[in-house]
C-alpha cells in the first residue's frame, strides 16, 4: 500500500509485545512479529491481522540477527519488547542465564538497531522496553535490576548517535494482566500504588504508541507503574 508505515516489534509473540502489534497494524501500518520461533511468529502474525508476517528471530544470537531481518525493508518504528525473566542472585550466580539476559537486552537490542540503520530514515523511532526493576531492587533481580538500569543509559546514548531518528524506552512495573502476573496476588503492590490499580497491557501499549508518534518527545525513560516506585 503506498505510503503505509512498517513496524517490526521485537517479541511480538505474546503479552505486551504483541498487544501493540495488533495496535499497530489496526491503525494501517504494515507490522512484522518475532519470535525466535517461527511458528510462534507465524501465529501471532494471524492474530494481528492486517498482513501482519511473522520472522523468526533470536536475539539471544546476535550473530545471526542481520540474516534473519534480511527480508524487512524501510522501517517506520521499532519496538524492542524481547524479555526474558530472571532470578539471579551475588550469592547464588548462575552465569549462564545472566550472560543470556545480558545478551538479549543489551547486545540482542543494539546489535537489532545496528542491522536496521540502513532501512530508519529521518522520521523513524525506536522504543526499547527496561522495567521498574532498574529503581526498585528485589531479592533476586541482580541480572535484571542491572540490564534495565543499563537500557535506560542506552536510550540517550542510541538518541545522540542516532539523530534525528528518536529514540524513547518504556519501564513498566507491574503489569497485572500479562501471564506473569495475572494468577498472583499482587494486593501489597496495589497498596502502595498511588492510582490504587496496576498498569495493564493497554497503559503500557498507550505508552509505545505515544512515544513512537510525539516528534518532541526524544531520549526519554518513560515509568508505566501508576507511580508505584514513588512510595
Amino acid at each position: 500500500m503506498a505510503g503505509q508505515k512498517t513496524a517490526v516489534v521485537v517479541g511480538g509473540s505474546a503479552n505486551i509485545g504483541l498487544a501493540t502489534a495488533k495496535e499497530l497494524a489496526a491503525r494501517g501500518e504494515l507490522v512484522y512479529v518475532t519470535s525466535r520461533d517461527k511458528g510462534r511468529a507465524d501465529a501471532a502474525a494471524k492474530e494481528v491481522g492486517h498482513g501482519a508476517k511473522g520472522l523468526a528471530l533470536d536475539i539471544s544470537q546476535p550473530t545471526t540477527i542481520a540474516a534473519s531481518l534480511a527480508e524487512v525493508g524501510h522501517v517506520d518504528h521499532l519496538v524492542l519488547a524481547a524479555i526474558e525473566r530472571d532470578a539471579n542472585s551475588v550469592k547464588n550466580y548462575d552465569v549462564t542465564r545472566a550472560v543470556r539476559l545480558v545478551t538479549i537486552k543489551l547486545v540482542g537490542y543494539t546489535e537489532t538497531i545496528h542491522a536496521l540503520i540502513p532501512r530508519l530514515g529521518p522520521d523513524s523511532s525506536i522504543v526499547l522496553f527496561g522495567g521498574q526493576a532498574r529503581a526498585r531492587p528485589y531479592p533476586g533481580s541482580t541480572t535484571v535490576t542491572s540490564i534495565n538500569g543499563a537500557v535506560t543509559t542506552m536510550v540517550g546514548t542510541f538518541a545522540t548517535e542516532l539523530a534525528p531518528i528518536r529514540v524513547n524506552a518504556i519501564h513498566p512495573g507491574i503489569v497485572g494482566d500479562t501471564t506473569f502476573w495475572a494468577d498472583k496476588n499482587n494486593a501489597a503492590t496495589v497498596a502502595r500504588t498511588p492510582t490504587g490499580r496496576l498498569a495493564t497491557m493497554v497503559d503500557c501499549v498507550g505508552a509505545v504508541l505515544f512515544l513512537l508518534d510525539n516528534r518532541g518527545v526524544n531520549g526519554v525513560n518513560l515509568e508505566v507503574d501508576g507511580g508505584w516506585t514513588l512510595l
